[in-house]
């Protein structure tokens, strides 16, 4: 994935220090967890995704360039081989668990008891478990078992 030069941050990140912002500066608008979320399922063509997402082609098309400059989506050859399609590059696939834990925080937060929803299966049609995050030692982690340490610059969350 490009990155900025190595020794001085780049004066685009949001919060050059913090790991979350930076990842939110790459993917945190809602066009582009969209995008990656309709590759992850199956979309290659500009087409797919403007239909399963509604996004205007010219906010779509800056999406993908983005998305593709920063190595989570890549392009190549259709198996027509008249156009190309957008595939997940590795960096994308390793969006996978964020989206799955949006996904659940979603099921659970989301929608009024009762309302229906989709729902994630796994290849034998069973719901993926919850995920929840553990320790090293097995022990469950949230915001009161973890902090930032700091590498440098400030702390932040």
């Amino acid at each position: 994935m490009p990155r900025p030069s190595t020794g001085t941050p780049s004066p685009a990140w949001t919060d050059p220090d913090c790991p979350v912002a930076r990842a939110l500066d790459l993917v945190g608008d809602r066009w582009s967890l969209l995008v990656v979320r309709d590759a992850m399922d199956g979309a290659r063509s500009f087409t797919e995704f403007q239909r399963r997402t509604g996004i205007a082609r010219n906010i779509l098309t800056a999406r993908l360039r983005r998305l593709t400059a920063h190595g989570i989506l890549a392009q190549q050859s259709a198996p027509s081989g008249r156009r190309l399609q957008y595939v997940l590059t590795d960096v994308g696939r390793d969006l996978f668990p964020v989206l799955l834990t949006l996904r659940q925080w979603g099921e659970r937060h989301a929608f009024e008891p009762g309302e229906q929803h989709s729902t994630l299966v796994d290849q034998h049609g069973a719901r993926v478990p919850d995920v929840r995050p553990t320790g090293a030692d097995g022990a469950p982690l949230d915001v009161d078992t973890t902090h930032v340490r700091k590498t440098g610059g400030p702390a932040h969350r």
